[in-house]
């Protein structure tokens, strides 16, 4: 049960934790890392490592997505993105990567002010078709109604809709919002959907029908959303939350299970392992997977919430390029930071705990340790 602390005398508040405050804790038993199954499938489709690269156009390109979905993972193509605005987009990509930082949202804010091309989303979406990996792609609230149709049509597997916050009850004087419940009930394809934060909120979104709920706010890498609009939601907390929210739909709905993806705020192997450790069933990446050689950033990352056209509540960030993408997965890894070996370091924090699989290893023992940089190798 969260503890409610006093602030002051008219205000009170939950104390909610970040990844960053726990720490998991050895059982009784160990197992060899090689008997780990770090398998996952949500709806009919099923993937080797819970790792789902985050919509965004320094993460994912259509040559990546097909990169990671064949080494077992899951590409999501931003479709809002550059690869939808431009028919080559590379040189835009170089240019934002090269941009110095007191320009670089101005310049991506014009960038982006290029119209979305329908046919290019069914290009893009038809080149990874053809590689024969999952299709999956991403469109935010404001954009699905317009949209979705277009993405049906165009093959793809499972339908993401992402934004900073996603609400099933959202109200509008202005326009007519989108209807969750009704528009994922007439999809044929598993939708998943988020950002959500709390135990409320992520309820409602199971309601819909929703495949899988994205759990995150704000707090990416490249994400200011705390600095400039005040929301922040410490993930551990959130997590564990919807985590709750699930188990309580299960026995609402007589069995039915939704996935839980943390999204946001992963940056290393140690965040990962958290967020499974919390009650998640895969993670979204951003900045763990735009390290990659081939990630289109080359060394730089955003979101979209950088080049908002009103309020950017991001920027772009410079974290470096440190391995292929392969090996960023898998191994082996050169230092001791990590961000490399992702799938690895995840295999061996199950086998030290004991866990064969991912469900199991939910129920891992945490405690509440807040890091202490000083004490970075104890």
């Amino acid at each position: 049960m969260s503890s409610e602390i006093e602030i002051g005398k008219g205000k009170r508040g939950l104390r909610a934790f970040s990844l960053d405050d726990i720490a998991i804790i050895p059982a009784r038993r160990t197992r060899d890392p090689q008997d780990v199954s770090l398998d996952w499938q949500i709806d009919a489709y099923h993937f080797d490592i819970p790792f789902i690269s985050a919509p965004m156009d320094s993460v994912a390109s259509p040559a990546t997505a097909i990169a990671l979905g064949k080494l077992g993972g899951l590409g999501v193509l931003d479709l809002e993105g550059v690869w939808t605005r431009y028919e080559d987009p590379q040189p835009y990509l170089d240019e934002i990567a090269s941009l110095p930082a007191e320009q670089a949202t101005e310049r991506m804010q014009q960038i982006y002010a290029e119209p979305i091309k329908e046919e290019l989303i069914t290009a893009r979406l038809a080149e990874i078709r053809e590689a024969g990996v999952t299709v999956a792609g991403a469109l935010t609230p404001q954009r699905t109604r317009e949209y979705w149709r277009t993405v049906v049509d165009a093959g793809v597997d499972l339908f993401v809709i992402r934004g900073t916050t996603v609400s099933a009850e959202h109200v509008s004087s202005n326009a007519e919002p989108l209807n969750l419940k009704r528009f994922i009930y007439e999809l044929d394809v598993p939708v998943i959907v988020g950002g959500a934060a709390t135990y409320t909120a992520s309820l409602h979104l199971m309601r819909t029908g929703a495949a899988g709920v994205l759990v995150g706010f704000g707090g990416g890498a490249a994400a200011t959303t705390r600095r400039t609009l005040g929301i922040h939601a410490p993930m551990a907390t959130a997590l564990a939350d919807v985590h709750a929210a699930r188990r309580d739909y299960m026995d609402e709905s007589g069995g039915r299970y939704v996935h839980v993806i943390a999204d946001g705020g992963l940056g290393t192997s140690g965040d990962i392992i958290k967020a499974f450790a919390m009650g998640a069933d895969a993670v979204m990446l951003g900045s763990a997977l735009a390290r990659a050689e081939e990630a289109p950033g080359k060394g730089c990352h955003w979101g979209a919430e950088a080049h908002h056209s009103q309020l950017p509540r991001g920027r772009r960030v410079d974290i470096g390029t440190v391995a292929p993408l392969e090996q960023l997965l898998f191994g082996p890894g050169h230092t001791a930071i990590g961000e490399v070996n992702l799938a690895g370091a995840l295999r061996r924090a199950m086998a030290t705990t004991g866990y064969l699989d991912l469900k199991e290893f939910q129920r891992v023992d945490v405690v509440v340790s807040p890091y202490q940089p000083q004490n970075a190798g104890f």
